[in-house]
């Protein structure tokens, strides 16, 4: 019970003093030349409101939906020493099958041509 006082205690002290310190440090003024748009070292050379095109977007949830599938997989050395490693083997087969599927349909219907 002590130990949890005196780390709540510092916690909140530490809270405490960096607000403090960030209230009385002064504001910047940020200067025009931070303010004006950046591309890669060359100055805008149009709106930033253009629509951009519809396969660049199918193309990048494509790419966090894999993302995303490889951040499930890799725990799966652990979930191997599961009571029952027939069952993750299972689940891990149906996932890479159904994103596999997903991936051929995408295929066929044209959505990973960049170039019609």
């Amino acid at each position: 019970m002590n130990s949890l006082v005196v780390f709540v205690s510092t916690a909140a002290s530490l809270s405490i003093i960096l607000m403090l310190v960030a209230f009385w440090l002064p504001a910047s003024a940020p200067d025009s030349e931070k303010l004006s748009p950046y591309e890669c070292g060359f100055d805008p050379l149009g709106s930033a409101r253009l629509p951009f095109s519809l396969r660049f977007f199918l193309v990048a949830i494509l790419f966090l939906l894999f993302d995303l599938e490889i951040a499930l997989l890799l725990p799966l050395p652990w979930a191997d020493q599961a009571p029952s490693p027939l069952m993750t083997f299972t689940w891990t087969n149906l996932v890479l099958a159904l994103l596999t599927l997903g991936l051929a349909y995408e295929w066929v219907q044209g959505g990973l041509e960049w170039a019609e």
